[in-house]
């Protein structure tokens, strides 16, 4: 009697694990992003590395599980496949820095590099998940005449599991542990599994397949509006141009966008060396900060608008923009104006591979690499990251960084959040809204502004537009009341989605 209950036990538990396995790999290739970000970035190029490495190591699992289950289809072997899966994962917490650090070094191909990355880290564990669903099949069916159903069923379970995983690490998990924390527990999970004898099985290749299938139909789904001139996908963003009337001075201007409503960069038609946008004009504070600026950096070209007037305004200076986007580059030199200048030398790549490995000293570092308005590189805004910029800083360099938040509320989160990332790298650290000076609540551009020097500053300028900036300079206390980003832990989507 009790080895017919232990029997039944183990067949009824199957869609249980199978859901559990589901789950698991969706957690670990959402994790998997997480790990390739800080060194190889996100953009499309590492995003199909990852999901086509992660896709080919399950069909190698699915075959040779397959196979292996029709030689020997007990569950004291799919335990020991489970275990091995969830040993690995913890494997892979402790040695993915050291990998990717390496691969970092000897490539500077994304491509590459997130491709052995992912082969590396991501397909051992994935071919013994993928192992898992032949047996559970095998397990479960017990005549040819429902074994449709059956089989049906199980993908049916194990598809609903990777979607609560995905959804579950992509809105909390991750958030609230951070990417080695979840690796263990995931690892524990899966040893826990093997030893209750669970066979994990997932239907992972569908829903990634999916989830691209939708993201095409999203990036195609938006209705022809007149007022776009341009329509154009590049590897990193859909770009678009329009060209409108500023509300405040009536002049004509040409707008970049990478969405449909959140515009990237403008340009005065009448001038296009004026700065459209006020938060832009905060830069200049540069020269009250270090008035003897010969080399600058900027993270975050766009259609260059910055760059244009920084080289105006500094003859004698050079200036490095990293542009992840080499089309929005191209879009630049086309629709604004943008030119060669020998004294400006572009970098296409994501601007904390190139913080990374730099080895020169800048004067002044300016920080403006938002995907769309309220989209950020997270690991552009971590302790590792800003420690690389107080390395490539002159003594007396500053770095200036524009965040959209407010400054109070669970609105300003993201805020208090940098803030405190930065105050535990840079003596002095300062806040600068460039409106509304003294709204606690309102969304709007900040500018952290971050002195490599200890020295005072004076909050006053001969220079009236420099004068009326520093004026805006926020000086009540500012609460610390939000962890320190870290490659680890930086929940900057979830701060930035209490915005939206």
């Amino acid at each position: 009697m009790g080895l017919i209950m232990l029997l039944r036990y183990k067949r009824n538990v199957l869609e249980l694990v199978v859901f559990i396995g589901g789950a698991s790999v969706m957690i670990f290739e959402l994790l998997g992003s997480r790990m390739i970000a800080p060194y190889f970035g996100t953009s499309l190029a590492v995003w199909t590395s990852l999901i086509g490495v992660v896709l080919a190591s399950l069909s190698v699992g699915y075959s040779w599980g397959g196979k292996l289950a029709d030689r020997r289809a007990d569950y004291k072997m799919l335990s020991a496949i489970v275990f091995m899966a969830g040993a690995l994962i913890g494997l892979v917490a402790f040695v993915q820095t050291m990998i990717l650090m390496f691969l970092q070094q000897v490539t500077s191909d994304v491509r590459i590099g997130a491709v052995i990355g992912s082969i590396l880290l991501l397909a051992p564990p994935s071919v013994l998940l993928g192992m898992i669903s032949p047996y559970a099949v095998k397990l479960k069916v017990n005549s040819l005449n429902t074994s449709g159903s059956t089989v049906g069923n199980l993908y049916a379970i194990s598809t609903i599991g990777s979607i609560v995983g995905t959804f579950g690490a992509g809105f909390f998990l991750i958030a609230y542990f951070g990417t080695a924390s979840l690796l263990f527990m995931l690892s524990l999970l899966l040893i826990i599994t093997s030893l209750m004898i669970f066979p994990s099985s997932l239907s992972k290749s569908k829903v990634s397949l999916a989830v691209l299938l939708l993201a095409s139909l999203w990036s195609g789904a938006y209705f022809k509006n007149p007022e776009i001139l341009v329509d154009v996908d590049t590897l990193y963003n859909r770009a678009f141009i329009q060209e409108a009337t500023h509300a405040a001075t009536g002049r004509p201007m040409r707008i970049l966008l990478t969405e449909p409503t959140e515009w990237q960069s403008a340009m005065f038609l009448d001038r296009d060396d004026d700065l459209v946008f006020e938060y832009t004009k905060y830069y200049r504070l540069a020269d009250h900060f270090n008035p003897d600026i010969k080399k600058a950096l900027l993270v975050g070209g766009g259609a260059y608008s910055y760059p244009k007037d920084f080289l105006a305004k500094h003859p004698q200076a050079r200036l490095d923009v990293v542009e992840i986007d080499s089309r929005l580059t191209d879009i630049a030199r086309e629709y604004f104006n943008l030119k060669d200048d020998p004294r400006m030398a572009i970098y296409h790549e994501d601007g904390r591979t190139f913080l990374n490995k730099n080895n020169s000293q800048y004067d002044a570092i300016f920080m403006d690499a938002f995907k769309s308005f309220f989209s950020v590189p997270y690991q552009l805004t971590t302790k590792e990251a800003a420690e690389l910029m107080y390395n490539s800083l002159s003594d007396d360099g500053v770095v200036l960084m524009n965040i959209i938040s407010s400054i109070e509320g669970q609105t300003g989160e993201f805020l208090r959040a940098e803030y405190a990332t930065y105050a535990s790298v840079f003596p002095n650290v300062y806040i600068l809204p460039t409106s509304s000076p003294t709204d606690r609540l309102t969304v709007r551009n900040l500018m952290l502004v971050a002195l490599k020097s200890p020295r005072q500053v004076i909050w006053e300028s001969g220079d009236p537009e420099l004068n009326r900036y520093l004026q805006n300079r926020w000086v009540r206390t500012i609460e610390r009341d939000m962890p320190i980003l870290t490659d680890d832990y930086a929940p900057v989507d979830q701060y930035i989605m209490k915005m939206l």
